[in-house]
């Protein structure tokens, strides 16, 4: 008698642990689970840090080099709480995503994130980037005909050409300069942390000594051979025929007193995007998302809530 009424419990005992299975595979396959992935696999072996909270509008925002999605914390907190759904991807090589070994190029970038934007089913986003990710933004929308978004931001984008050259004479950066950098990244890596972070802000009171430590201990994360990679990239792409392509509404931000990608550079922008408007930050250097974040935040925001110009490819 004994062993029936264990047999009885056991069965009922699996039964309900099967159906609590078939449940969960139900809830996975029809989105209904109301965990986001925190990390997306993109290739096999390489998964990417997404950032993603919110509900509504989605907006899709690149980091810069050498840091990670991690930089707009101040910018989801607020697209957040306006009802946006934000959707941070950091790049291969840097924050918490993979650091395999392979190519660092606006190609193998902008591929990482149609993958992305596919498995997240996005649609109709406005998607901005910050810097070196602002080069990757402008190759994606490019290369992929504005797939998944119908606007475009960029933020001190290093853009179109991040090096002077022969028939491109703006900016502040020759080859040869990011050659020396790409030396000290591959001898001395707390000195280019260090370089990089006095020209950052516009002057030295323009970012708080807390949110210079805050923004250290982001790119501290980073693979030194990507960022290697990255400045060989940074150094030799010229986006010139990706801009003239584009057709999406842009907003440029940028900041006046930039000393890593330069206010030049962002003119240069606005004359091959035809749809674009630029607003200068008066008192930014390159670090215009912290510098002048309430500005920043309100033109982003403000951009992202006008009527978007329908321009088809």
């Amino acid at each position: 008698m004994r062993t029936e009424k264990l047999m009885k419990s056991v069965k009922q005992g699996l039964l309900i642990a099967v159906a609590s299975i078939i449940t969960l595979n139900l809830n996975a396959q029809s989105g209904t689970s109301s965990v986001r992935a925190e990390y997306i696999e993109v290739e096999k072996n390489v998964k990417l840090h997404v950032t993603d909270m919110g509900e509504g509008k989605p907006v899709v925002l690149i980091h810069g080099w050498p840091l990670s999605d991690a930089m707009y914390e101040y910018q989801y907190a607020e697209l957040i709480q306006k009802g946006y759904r934000v959707i941070g991807i950091t790049l291969r090589g840097f924050g918490q995503s993979d650091k395999p070994y392979g190519k660092y190029n606006y190609d193998v970038f902008a591929d990482d994130i149609k993958v992305i934007l596919d498995k997240l089913n996005i649609e109709n986003a406005t998607i901005g980037g910050f810097s070196m990710g602002g080069a990757t933004v402008i190759h994606y929308v490019a290369k992929y005909n504005g797939a998944h978004v119908n606007r475009m931001a960029l933020f001190g984008a290093a853009a179109p050409i991040w090096t002077k050259r022969d028939d491109f004479n703006f900016g502040l950066w020759s080859k040869e300069d990011v050659n020396g950098l790409i030396a000290l990244n591959n001898t001395n890596r707390p000195q280019l942390f260090e370089s990089f972070g006095k020209i950052f802000p516009a002057d030295e009171n323009s970012v708080s000594a807390g949110h210079g430590a805050w923004l250290g201990t982001i790119q501290a994360q980073a693979s030194p051979y990507a960022m290697a990679q990255c400045l060989a990239t940074l150094r030799d792409s010229d986006l010139r025929p990706d801009l003239a392509k584009i057709k999406l509404s842009t907003l440029i931000l940028h900041g006046v007193k930039d000393k890593i990608c330069s206010y030049d550079l962002a003119e240069q922008m606005q004359k091959l995007l035809t749809h674009s408007k630029l607003v200068p930050l008066e008192k930014s250097g390159h670090a215009l998302f912290i510098e002048e974040r309430e500005k920043f935040n309100a033109e982003l925001i403000n951009f992202m809530e006008s009527p978007a110009a329908q321009h088809k490819y």
